[in-house]
This record gives structure tokens, sequence and C-alpha cells, in this order.
């Protein structure tokens, strides 16, 4: 398995240079299936958009399929006529139909060009709108804009901020055994390749600006950490020291990474600056120390090591220090991934030998397994901690699984004819 010993609001114009940096056309879409649903999901209905009837057909499909997807909602049938955001829905008939909530909207060209998206939230129960508002997208960015919407319905009916626009990351490796660095919605919509090559690529990591993926690549035949701007296509080597060079990780604030080097002999954990520059070790233990990851303050590292004669989870300073061991139920624990919150440790436990997602809850030590899968690895945090991402296998393919924090609700995400590994689920869009 990857992990362990592998080492592994308004105008969208200006997001353009975000999603057509691209050096290749994409190839295949990923296939979404969901299972399970929260504990209670709120009824909601998604009207037909009025306007430019193919760009109307899209947002609404889009707002429809995010919301769906959470399974936080329920989605109720919308009777088929179209209705804008200026509409007044009738209270009483959405009420009787079962609704809580509708979201009516529009999309039509605007002055310079572009389409406008449009859309207001409605409280059934109250006889009121929620919000509402407006979005400016190129046609190849409506899907964008129906993103934004999925995001400010889902934040004013729950509570937190959506995920619906951001990306994801993740490699395909092909029938060809050629390998591919793709980026996708998280939808898994609008899927484009970063990167080919006829050697392994692993261990993409996002820039907390999500303006760079740092990864490994095996390109010069031996293990080497690149970081790949999004907007020009241009990449650095960060590392390459003697020996391996892996698991790269960002800091929070973005000025450094924390990577796994062997040129002092064994797998030892350093920082190094963003550049590449000023390495420093930061483990000191004589033993396998590898996949970092940075608290969600930037004080200290979470790791594996088997210092203790098993893999198992460690933290310490971010600038060293003594380690302190956070897993103990089972023999072997790895990939740790700390919430956003800094609340939940998300890893890779043993168990009946296989290789599953758990959660652990930092504040009271208790441990939850999530999947009930064989071959687990590469746990990714939504960065609105809602979602955990993973590469998984079904039918001795690699697919990836998003599971909820709490195990209810399941979204596969496959390629037909292709393994699907290493996920890195990308920052809040700025």
């Amino acid at each position: 398995m990857a992990g362990f010993f592998l080492n592994r609001f308004r105008n969208l114009g200006a997001l353009a240079c975000c999603v057509g940096f691209l050096a290749f056309p994409a190839r295949a879409e990923l296939v979404i299936e969901i299972t399970g649903a929260g504990a209670s999901r709120l009824p909601i209905a998604v009207a037909d958009f009025a306007g430019e009837t193919e760009s109307a057909r899209l947002v609404a499909s889009v707002v429809r399929g995010d919301l769906e997807r959470t399974g936080m909602f329920n989605m109720l049938a919308a009777p088929g006529v179209a209705m804008d955001e200026s509409s007044t829905p009738n209270y009483a008939d959405w009420k009787y139909r079962g609704a809580d909530a509708v979201v009516a909207g529009s999309v039509a060209p605007s002055a310079d060009g572009r389409q406008e998206a449009r859309f207001r939230l409605y409280d059934i129960n109250r006889g009121l709108p929620l919000v509402g508002s407006a979005y400016l997208a190129s046609k190849p960015l409506l899907r964008l804009a129906g993103h934004r919407i999925s995001d400010a319905i889902y934040e004013k009916l729950l509570g937190e901020p959506g995920v619906f626009s951001t990306r994801i990351a993740f490699v395909v490796k092909n029938a060809s055994k050629s390998y591919e660095l793709h980026i996708a919605d998280a939808d898994g919509q609008n899927e484009q390749t970063a990167l080919r090559s006829k050697e392994p690529i692993i261990s993409p990591a996002w820039s907390p600006d999500g303006a760079k993926l740092a990864y490994v690549s095996f390109e010069n035949k031996k293990p080497v950490v690149y970081v790949h701007s999004l907007a020009t296509g241009k990449r650095a080597v960060v590392a390459n020291f003697k020996g391996s060079n892996s698991a790269p990780a960002w800091a929070p604030d973005g000025s450094r990474l924390a990577v796994v080097l062997s040129r002092d002999g064994g797998s030892q954990i350093f920082t190094i600056s963003a550049d590449g520059s000023n390495a420093r070790r930061v483990s000191t233990a004589n033993s396998i120390n590898t996949e970092p990851f940075f608290s969600p303050d930037g004080r200290f590292l979470y790791f594996t090591s088997d210092r203790g004669g098993s893999p198992q989870i460690y933290r310490a300073g971010a600038s060293g220090g003594d380690a302190r061991r956070v897993t103990f139920e089972g023999n072997y624990n790895v990939s740790p991934r700390v919430s956003p919150d800094g609340k939940k440790l998300a890893f890779i436990t043993r168990r009946e030998g296989a290789f599953r997602l758990a959660v652990l809850d930092l504040e009271n030590g208790q441990t939850q397994i999530l999947t009930d899968s064989y071959k687990d690895e590469s746990p990714s945090f939504a960065p609105n901690g809602r979602m955990i991402l993973i590469a998984t296998e079904t039918r001795g393919r690699g697919v990836l699984s998003a599971v909820s924090i709490d195990g209810r609700v399941k979204q596969r995400l496959s390629i037909s004819a292709a393994d699907v590994r290493e996920p890195a689920w990308g920052p809040f869009q700025r």
C-alpha cells in the first residue's frame, strides 16, 4: 500500500487562469456513485433555471448534483417549469410538496459577452428569501458558477462552507503503464492532465493557496520532489538530494515544505523552503520516519515512524524536539492527515488483514473505523473537514472514495479501464 514504506462572489472571470493552465486535454471523466445519507436530510428542490436553455440546464444540474452528493439533502422533484430568481414561489404549494427550501435562478448573456448566472434560495416554512447572488462567467466556466451557487446554498443552510468549487488532484495509471497527474473539480468533472510520465508519480500535495502542487516523480529513475505551478505549467525541483526524496507536505503559510530524505541514511524528515533551499533535519530517531503532515497552526508535524517496533503515528514540534506517540490501537497505523480544524486525525489502520480508513478524535482519544474496504490508502480531508478522500481498490482496480467524517455517506469515483491513486483534496478557492 502507498504510505509507510513507499514514502510516500461575483466575477468568475478572474478564475480562468486557474482552470485553463494544464498542459494536456482531459482523457476521461470520473464517474461518481453515491451510497448512504446523513442522519437527517433537509428536503430541498432546485427548480429549472430560466434563460438560455443549454446554459440554464447545465447550471441547475450542477447545483442539483452538488447538493445530492453530500447526502445531507433530500432532493425533491421540481415541477418542470422554469423559475427565475425574481419569481415569488408559491409557498403553500411547495410546502405541500414537502420542501423546506427551494432554489430558483436564471442564466443570461451579459453585456460583455459572458454569461450571468443568478440564483435565490427561499425558506418555504418562513415564506422568505434567504440568500441570492449573481456570478459572471465565460461559457467554459459555467460549471464553476454552479459550484459557487451550491457553496452559497450549503453554507446558508448548514452553517459551514461548501467545497463544491474546490478541486482534487490524483494520479492515473493507464493500461499502457503510463502515469498521469490529473486535476478535476470536486465532482470529478472538468478533468485535465497536468503531467504525463512513463515513470511513477506519487504524493501530490496542494499548496495552501491552491496555486501549486508538490509531488514526487521517478522520471529520473529516482524519487525527486517537484513543485508545479498550475497557472503556468512550469515546475521546479525542490528536493533532489542523494538517495530518496519523497512525501512532500506544505506548511500552512506556504513558506516551506516537510519532506522525507535519505541523504543522511534511513528515512528522515526535513523541512525546506518552498524554493528548495534551507534543508533542515527535524527527526532524530534512528528509525524510519516518514509521511509528515503539518498541524493547521503550523506548530507540529504528525508523521509515521517504526521507532516502537511497528509503524505508528507520532507528533513532534515542526522545528524538531521530542516526539509523542499518538496512535495506540492496533499494530499498524500510517498516513496521518489532520483535519482543517485540528480536532481529528485521519489515518490508515490495518485491522484483520485489511487496510482501512480510521479517524481519531484528538480531544477524547476515540477511534472510529469509517470503511469496510480492503486496501485504503492516501487519506485527504476536504477543506471544510466534512469528507475524507481516499484511494481504495475495487475488483483489482484503484478507485477513489470520499467518506463523510461520520462514515454515513460514501462516494466512489472511478475511471473506466484505469487505476486511480494518490488523491489530494485542494484548498478553498480564493
